[in-house]
């Protein structure tokens, strides 16, 4: 076990954690709501740090980001825990322990073999991804350290839920989130058992603190597809900056939602007007492989400049972090930092 940063003492030997806005205040031998966090004898561990429980090399599309060095490939990693409690979850067989406080592990890490193994690999950037970084954020600052120290990039998959308080620390070292936007706040209430506000908050400071921010949204059937929904989360993004990219994914069932049906194509490729409607920039299907909506193209000139496949691009017409055809800037990092 590892001693946790974000937290405080309590009356009676509880603890209060300060790392995710679920705040959670945790009896002694307990853990919080990501199952990975124990209160032993009054001082808060992490059950987490470095235990890795998937670790891949991935193309950045698959995280997915599009404007965040796109054809790149990220060291991408996890620990078992989450806090949320989401019933479609893609990933659920390692997002929650088994059994509260007893964490599963696929190998040990320290964060210098993380960031040695990125860079044997080629990789550009580590992505903390799979289950929510959140909730092993002591071990991905210290990756997100050295990382920095050692030339790669750091981005986050994340549910948005951290603390404003981790959120500024870490922000010296990631350049980049893809925060998931589930839906509107009676989905967050009735699926993953959370509030929508913090995650919009989360996504303006990060924008504030300088981080590229795209954002995701999995649009599930009956529960986030009506126009009413899709088109109040392009406004809440739109608010916060025209230039952040949307990608709305496709459903299929999985996990607790097994017996659902998966999203209708047309209803993807309708939401993506609509984000186009409501004044977004970038606007992307998802988990349709070969749509037009994967690719790219200028919001000036409307010329096509990154050609997608699933995770593969076709081609890639921005040069400079500029539109080869208009000469306009493209949002987004496309050119190393020198």
């Amino acid at each position: 076990m590892e001693k946790a940063k974000y937290w405080k003492e309590l009356d009676n030997k509880k603890v209060q954690c300060h790392l995710c806005n679920h705040f959670c205040i945790i009896e002694p031998d307990k853990v919080g709501k990501c199952g990975v966090r124990l209160n032993q004898d009054g001082v808060l561990y992490s059950l987490v740090y470095g235990e890795i429980v998937a670790e891949n090399i991935d193309p950045i599309e698959k995280k997915p980001f599009y404007h965040f060095f796109p054809g790149s490939f990220s060291f991408s990693i996890a620990t078992c825990g989450c806090n949320f409690f989401c019933p479609f979850c893609q990933n659920y067989e390692i997002s929650h322990p088994p059994k509260e406080g007893k964490i599963f592990t696929m190998r040990k890490r320290k964060p210098e073999e993380i960031v040695k193994l990125a860079k044997q690999y080629n990789c550009l950037s580590i992505s903390y991804t799979y289950t929510e970084p959140t909730v092993f954020g002591e071990f991905a600052f210290d990756v997100c350290k050295i990382a920095k120290r050692e030339g790669l990039y750091n981005n986050f998959v994340t549910n948005g839920y951290m603390s404003k308080e981790f959120l500024k620390d870490i922000s010296e070292f990631l350049d980049a989130a893809n925060v998931d936007l589930k839906g509107d706040e009676e989905f967050y209430k009735k699926l993953p058992q959370a509030n929508q506000k913090y995650v919009i908050e989360n996504i303006e400071l990060m924008r504030k603190l300088n981080i590229w921010v795209e954002v995701t949204t999995l649009l599930i059937p009956e529960y986030n597809d009506s126009e009413k929904q899709i088109r109040d989360i392009a406004k809440k993004i739109k608010n916060i900056d025209e230039t952040i990219p949307w990608h709305i994914s496709r459903f299929f069932p999985h996990y607790k939602m097994s017996n659902h049906y998966p999203t209708e194509i047309e209803k993807i490729k309708r939401a993506r007007k609509i984000g186009y409607e409501e004044g977004l920039l970038y606007v992307y299907t998802g988990n349709i492989v070969g749509d037009e909506g994967e690719n790219t193209y200028c919001p000036y000139c409307k010329s096509l400049l990154i050609e997608r496949y699933g995770y593969r691009i076709i081609k890639n017409e921005i040069k400079d972090n500029k539109c080869r055809f208009c000469g306009k800037e493209i949002d987004g990092i496309f050119k190393i930092k020198v």
